[in-house]
């Protein structure tokens, strides 16, 4: 056999090794808290794969502890997975997900971004933040304390990806001006959700804090509901309506990462919002 049959067959095995990940990675994908079980023809047509592809995938993943049969010819996923979740290598919190994507937008911008948490009684949180080098930088003194959605951007990004139902609920509160720029008018508001979903980022000059120009992106988990959001947060001297574009297009490319990273899908994102910008 020449050395150049030789390499050949090597290509060619490494080719099919990379299309065999590929597709078990495809069938993994389709595993959710809505689909925990599925059976080989469900996999087939889930994939575009053969049945006998997807049979075959299935009986090395299962040897290997990515999958384990449920019952008759149906599949969960392994428990290879569960010890590798357990295993401390991979992020259990919103906070440690998001730190290595802050730090990067942090580096990328010179500004400080900030992690914002939704709560379950509906106001949000900033639950963490990677502080800008600049001498001149917003610093967050209000971490952990609760703030309603309606002031400012953060809040703005998350409501901007709920349903009409839930916004016309949080629009139907008071809202008290906390700065000379905080938007009171419902209306108003409604319409600057509206472009925020277009865009796929919300932007806020001064709405809650005077001299601080924020522009956040909206956070999905394997839900496919919004759990929070990833901004910058910037004194207004440095932005201007171009860079603050700049930065939003990144900021929803960056959260979008982060979103996939808790098991959002573009699908699932879309059946409740669907007209909201992503990635």
């Amino acid at each position: 056999m020449s050395s150049v049959e030789t390499g050949e067959g090597r290509s060619e095995a490494r080719r099919n090794g990379v299309q065999s990940i590929d597709r078990a990675v495809a069938i993994l994908r389709c595993f959710d808290g809505r689909r925990p079980e599925l059976g080989i023809s469900e996999l087939s047509r889930a994939t575009g794969l053969s049945t006998s592809t997807v049979h075959r995938l299935l009986g090395a993943m299962q040897a290997n502890h990515l999958v384990r049969q449920t019952g008759a010819k149906r599949y969960g996923l392994g428990s290879f997975l569960l010890q590798l979740a357990n295993s401390g290598a991979m992020p259990r919190t919103l906070r440690e997900a998001a730190l290595p994507f802050m730090t990067e937008l942090r580096d990328e911008f010179d500004e400080t971004i900030g992690l914002h948490e939704l709560l379950q009684t509906g106001q949000r949180i900033v639950a963490a933040q990677v502080e800008s080098h600049q001498e001149l930088r917003r610093t967050y003194t209000d971490i952990g304390v609760p703030i309603l959605l309606t002031h400012g951007g953060p809040g703005k990004a998350i409501m901007c990806a709920m349903t009409q139902g839930e916004r016309a609920h949080f629009l139907a509160e008071p809202i008290d001006a906390v700065t000379p720029s905080t938007v009171v008018d419902p209306v108003a508001i409604e319409r600057e959700l509206a472009e925020a979903r277009v865009r796929g980022y919300a932007e806020s000059n001064g709405q809650r804090t005077v001299g601080i120009w924020a522009v956040v992106a909206p956070v999905f988990d394997h839900t496919q509901r919004v759990i929070g959001a990833l901004g910058a947060s910037v004194p207004a001297v440095r932005m201007n309506p171009e860079r603050a574009a700049e930065i939003g297009c990144r900021l929803r490319e960056v959260a979008w990462q982060l979103s996939t990273a808790l098991g959002a899908t573009e699908d699932g994102v879309h059946a409740i919002v669907p007209d909201i910008a992503l990635g």
